[in-house]
């Protein structure tokens, strides 16, 4: 599948976000992936500092720098960037105020944890910062360094605030370098090559919270990207079976009669009462499942479905991911 054939043709920054428990990091590994597909040179960055990318490539903790931790499908590379927020501070100040000593001893006196505690938006400004700085920067010859770059970026609750940076340092930097740069930044957030993405999973909570941080983006002026389902369960009863199942009339006797047909003669009664709970479960889900569908269709977004994995996640597993949201055009 060539770069035309995507629904984010042109996008260079994808921000990935979505409610705890949603799979976020994942979904932002398979696309690193997917995106890198074909030859690309592709960026994951991390920003909360929990060592989730790590984890899922089955690599060591990551320093601060970049690193590749995949090879994607037909020779494509994924490099990974941890962001630790000591570092980056210094290497912030070292880049705009030549204090690269002054930084190391703030460090030790602890000045930098008081810093980001006060003036949380110089957080998100120096987070944002250094990732807009990885799709800007170029080679000598005036490519880009990076086809694309994945932001795992903080849950949906926080991502309106987190993105939005020049509210952020409003009342913190009017001029200087801190404002320039949150200028900066705010230009490739605000940009036609950066699109957020929303991570959900067909139950209610997860649904309501995408709703909302896509209104919320929206009021804001920030690019709203899709909105991709992870983990859905796969029906596997028929729709007769479903609708008998949720209404506690499976035929008692039929369950029965295959349990003993499987070879389970003993305890087969209890078998069969456990196997109809399991479908009566399983009917609810599936109606739960498909009711969160149709509220998501009222958005007026791209969105992407991908499996619950019966094996589990690894790296097999993300491979498999990143082919799935390729096959629906999401890189």
């Amino acid at each position: 599948m060539s770069a035309r054939d995507t629904d984010w043709d042109g996008v260079r920054l994808h921000v990935v976000t979505g409610k705890g428990g949603t799979g976020k990091t994942t979904v932002a590994a398979a696309l690193a992936l997917a995106l890198a597909a074909g030859g690309r040179k592709v960026l994951l960055v991390e920003v909360e500092g929990r060592q989730g990318i790590a984890q899922l490539f089955d690599c060591p903790p990551l320093p601060y720098e970049e690193r590749r931790v995949a090879v994607a499908p037909d020779g494509g590379d994924v490099y990974a960037l941890a962001i630790d927020t000591e570092d980056a501070l210094i290497e912030y100040l070292e880049m705009f105020y030549n204090l690269k000593r002054a930084g190391k001893a703030m460090s030790k006196l602890g000045v930098v944890d008081f810093v980001t505690t006060i003036a949380p938006g110089l957080r998100d400004v120096i987070l944002t910062g250094k990732t807009s700085e990885s799709v800007r920067r170029k080679k000598k010859d005036g490519s880009f360094i990076y086809d694309a770059v994945v932001m795992d970026a903080p849950p949906t609750g926080r991502i309106t605030k987190f993105l939005n940076v020049n509210d952020e340092i409003s009342g913190l930097a009017k001029v200087g370098p801190v404002r320039n740069h949150a200028d900066t930044v705010m230009k490739v957030v605000r940009s036609p090559e950066t699109a957020v993405h929303f991570v959900t999973l067909l139950e209610e909570m997860p649904v309501q919270e995408t709703m909302d941080g896509i209104h919320d983006l929206t009021e804001v002026g920030l690019p709203v990207g899709g909105v991709i389902i992870n983990m859905e369960h796969t029906p596997v009863l028929t729709e007769d079976d479903l609708a008998a199942a949720a209404a506690g009339t499976l035929d008692a006797d039929e369950i029965l009669r295959g349990v003993k047909a499987a070879g389970l003669e003993h305890d087969a009664e209890s078998i069969a009462t456990a196997l109809a709970a399991e479908a009566g479960e399983h009917a609810r889900r599936t109606a739960l499942q498909r009711r969160e569908k149709e509220r998501l269709e009222a958005i007026d977004r791209p969105r992407y479905t991908l499996p619950l994995l019966s094996d589990g996640m690894d790296l097999a597993g993300l491979y498999d991911l990143a082919a799935a949201l390729r096959a629906q055009g999401a890189a």
